[in-house]
């Protein structure tokens, strides 16, 4: 009988904390699901819906109004491919940096690695805000040790409003999340065994050629992961484009400056529509990236499991 009754109880803490587990889950995603979920919702309202009280989620005369006006303030086609052609470009070479710097961290013995490699996790915990003056200030009168000063006698270069500072930041390891993606990069490789070098090595094949043809391709999956998480973190970048390239055209930009021009250049006086229309700039904007998220997502969570982070 006590056995019996000591199994109950068990069963009953198993219980309860199994549905413990389900309300957390519910909960958080709800709190984060929930959200973008208003924002789609509020993309398809008219403004009638929007003023009437009886309407709370489902409205009852969905319009594509928003998303025509939308579609034609952000010039949505042609900011779509420079912001994919911007996002891309610095995702490659992000990760061509990355995956060198991280494999030089995971196998080569240099002076002061641990302190460099502290360093580097450093970027990963300090807000990108801290730096974002030093840099401006650097290109906005780019000199390398003060030659272009001493050869033509002026300040430096500005690099504002051009390609060159995302470019730059990104080749020296500098560019948006590179602490991250080089620990993932270093966290993988060090995760390999030594004999695939040591083979590679006892083959002939020189330390370039190992990296290329051994570790890259055993790499794909933490390449994934940078590679969805950097075009991510470039495509919705504000802080470093509105600083650096705010007279280019991306879709980032434009959302950002989108409520000014609303009302500047269609004649918006009810901000109540101007917010609807925003939200319907939002959908476009995201739409691209949740598609390749659905398309990229096992080897994702693949990436993320080799890397180390969770587990």
């Amino acid at each position: 009988m006590k056995m019996q009754n000591a199994k109950t109880i068990k069963t009953t803490k198993l219980m309860a904390i199994k549905i413990f587990k389900i309300a957390l889950i519910i909960e958080i995603s709800f709190l984060i699901v929930m959200p973008l979920i208003n924002v789609i919702i509020k993309s398809f309202m008219s403004i009638s819906d929007y003023y009437d009280p009886l309407v709370y989620l489902v409205p009852k005369d969905t319009t594509s109004f928003n998303y025509q006006i939308a579609f034609k303030n952000l010039d949505y086609i042609r900011s779509l491919v420079l912001s994919f052609s911007y996002a891309g470009g610095i995702t490659l070479l992000q990760i061509a940096v990355c995956s060198v710097v991280g494999y030089g961290f995971a196998r080569f013995d240099i002076p002061f690695k641990k302190i460099l490699f502290g360093c580097v996790v450093l970027t990963i915990v300090l807000p990108s805000h801290l730096t974002l003056i030093p840099l401006y200030a650097q290109m906005k009168s780019f000199d390398i040790f003060g030659i272009y000063n001493l050869i033509t006698g002026e300040e430096g270069v500005n690099l504002l409003n051009t390609y060159a500072p995302a470019i730059l930041m990104t080749l020296t390891g500098a560019g948006l999340r590179a602490g991250l993606f080089i620990f993932l990069f270093r966290q993988s490789f060090k995760g390999m065994p030594l004999s695939l070098e040591e083979a590679a090595m006892i083959d002939g094949a020189g330390y370039l050629k190992t990296f290329i043809k051994i570790m890259l391709p055993n790499a794909i999956p933490v390449m994934v992961t940078v590679l969805l998480l950097s075009f991510v973190w470039q495509y919705n970048d504000t802080l470093y484009t509105s600083q650096f390239i705010p007279g280019i055209e991306l879709l980032s930009n434009k959302l950002s400056t989108m409520t000014g021009s609303l009302h500047n250049a269609n004649n918006f006086t009810d901000y109540k529509q101007i917010e609807l229309v925003v939200n319907s700039g939002v959908v476009l904007t995201l739409a691209p990236l949740v598609i390749i998220y659905l398309l990229l997502q096992r080897y994702f969570v693949e990436g993320l499991e080799r890397s180390g982070i969770v587990g």
